[in-house]
């Protein structure tokens, strides 16, 4: 078997697809994307598809090697990106050439059911109330929010007071039974995440995401032991040697993301290395159903996963849904907060190409917001 084609289509709202054809007339999918810089990472699919054409397909570990290290430069989020893509596109063939699901190649499932969780947004604290009553009302188990908006460098109290309102908001709706995960999306400054972590605290947060910025890590052990909050980071980590550091600092969540830390081959080994320091996979996934399809691939074969982030309903899609471009959206169909264990061969999921391509007539050319303080100067969105 043979790879003869390799297609990329920009698919609203923000999301890049990628199709792998065979000799065979196997066709694997693949969610190759940096949010907002969808174009480049098409084009270095594009270039990275020079040496797939003609290979056979099921050599993944081969061709991962590679497409990573085969470059005199190596890394980046855009080529770890496009790897990213193109390995999960290699793994739902080699699910179909062998008739198994991509959980079954991995060494088999350890659970009949992930856990999911909804986001939830809203600036005042009734919104938010509203919001996570919502929720509740569809069945989940757990939401996520963000923490803050703009942060000062140091935060004054009254916006320390309204971070805390806002999490106040959404716990009394939630109450102990169901879980609530924060976002600080790297706002905060390191000396900032000191005074707040003590703060959420009595809220009970399952994790506080993002404390502080991927280059401020090297501060992460301090953070984390004055921090009575489980930390989680790592939707801004794209390779295994990159989260080695917060492991080591004692972050208690990995959270790469399967279209952009290599793809399936290369969470699943984050993951173990994870295990070793008793850290739990919580898998990045605010995108579409191919990059949400290979997570829950990866979260039914991984011991020590904890809970996976989808993308259904988030206030960041305007106009295009992520069952949009499924045939068939019972393996996303929620039950009791959570998601079922697929049995269809590769990723589980049925693409529908006539969808994407009507789609990519159109694009996207999507860019995230850039936020500034009160003064002009920059701030983290």
């Amino acid at each position: 078997m043979k790879i003869v084609r390799i297609e990329t289509f920009l698919v609203p709202p923000r999301w890049l697809f990628c199709r792998v054809e065979t000799d065979e007339g196997l066709v694997g999918w693949g969610e190759p994307v940096v949010e907002g810089r969808a174009e480049v990472v098409r084009a270095a699919v594009e270039v990275l598809s020079e040496y797939l054409l003609g290979e056979d397909p099921l050599r993944i570990e081969q061709h991962w090697q590679i497409l990573t290290k085969g470059g005199f430069y190596r890394g980046g989020p855009v080529l770890s990106s496009a790897v990213a893509g193109l390995d999960q596109a290699l793994w739902d063939i080699a699910g179909q050439a062998y008739g198994a699901p991509v959980h079954a190649l991995l060494g088999g499932p350890v659970r009949e059911r992930v856990r999911i969780y909804s986001w939830i947004g809203g600036d005042e604290p009734a919104e938010l109330a509203d919001a996570a009553a919502a929720q509740i009302e569809a069945g989940m188990t757990a939401i996520k929010m963000n923490a803050s908006g703009v942060l000062a460098a140091i935060p004054s109290a009254a916006e320390v007071a309204a971070m805390l309102r806002r999490v106040a908001a959404a716990r009394e709706v939630l109450g102990d039974d169901r879980d609530i995960a924060l976002d600080l999306h790297g706002r905060a400054s390191p000396a900032a995440a000191r005074r707040i972590l003590p703060e959420l605290a009595p809220l009970r947060p399952l994790f506080v995401e993002e404390p502080v910025l991927p280059e401020h890590h090297h501060l992460l052990g301090d953070l984390v032991a004055a921090s009575p909050v489980p930390i989680a980071t790592g939707e801004r980590l794209f390779a295994r040697h990159e989260f080695l550091g917060p492991l080591r600092a004692g972050v208690a969540v990995v959270q790469p993301d399967l279209s952009h830390a290599g793809g399936i081959s290369e969470v699943r080994r984050i993951a173990t290395m994870a295990e070793t320091y008793g850290a739990v996979l919580a898998p990045h996934c605010p995108l579409g159903p191919i990059s949400l399809a290979a997570s829950l691939q990866v979260a039914f074969a991984t011991p020590n996963f904890l809970i996976q982030e989808q993308s259904i309903g988030i206030h960041y899609h305007s106009g295009s849904e992520l069952l949009d471009y499924v045939l068939d959206r019972e393996p996303f169909r929620f039950v009791d907060g959570h998601l079922r264990r697929p049995e269809a061969p590769g990723l589980g999921i049925t693409v529908d190409e006539r969808a994407v391509r009507a789609a990519d007539r159109h694009g996207h050319a999507w860019r995230n917001p850039v936020w500034r303080h009160d003064d002009g100067t920059f701030a983290e969105w």
